[in-house]
């Protein structure tokens, strides 16, 4: 089944369900690396990385980017998308473009001279939801509209629930 966007369904906002099936996807997505680091801890968490560093003597992207959180990541929104209608493939790109733009984001930041897992609003929630909403954009119909609106909800949103996912314990920072 391949993906539509009509302007008759509507989710959030001036949002198609299918641009709000996306910002769905991008978070289960962004909050398994999160969710396996509460679950296991340090238990299987080899870094993407393998420790190594850039020309600058800065690791490329540091010790919170691991292959369990992309494995996490990719199976579970894979197992996702079908729960909202959609082809499991379409939850593993999805995966894929936003653990992509984690791992830029986080060699950005390791550039920057950033510590790992340090504050960088916007640089931390942009790259990994615009990118899936730009290279999608295409494949599911999406408005340019919704191409802008899914990175700004998943920034508003993350900042909104990593205060609350702090309280309960399940982050180690409130942002």
């Amino acid at each position: 089944m391949l993906v539509t966007n009509s302007t008759a369904e509507q989710g959030l906002f001036p949002m198609s369900a299918t641009a709000t099936h996306l910002l769905l996807l991008i978070i289960v997505a962004n909050s398994m690396p999160v969710l396996m680091t509460r679950w296991l801890g340090a238990r299987y968490s080899w870094p993407v990385d393998a420790h190594r560093c850039w020309r600058d003597q800065r690791r490329l992207l540091g010790p919170s980017k691991t292959w369990r959180g992309l494995a996490s990541a990719l199976l579970v929104t894979s197992l996702s998308a079908p729960l909202l209608g959609h082809h499991w493939w379409l939850g593993t790109l999805t995966a894929a473009l936003a653990m992509l733009g984690d791992l830029f984001s986080s060699f950005c930041k390791r550039r920057l001279g950033r510590a790992s897992s340090a504050r960088a609003t916007g640089l931390d929630q942009l790259p990994e939801a615009l990118l899936p909403a730009l290279l999608l954009k295409p494949l599911l119909a999406l408005e340019w509209l919704e191409v802008l609106l899914i990175p700004l909800l998943f920034m508003l949103l993350e900042m909104v629930f990593s205060v609350l996912l702090f309280r309960l314990g399940i982050r180690k920072q409130p942002y």
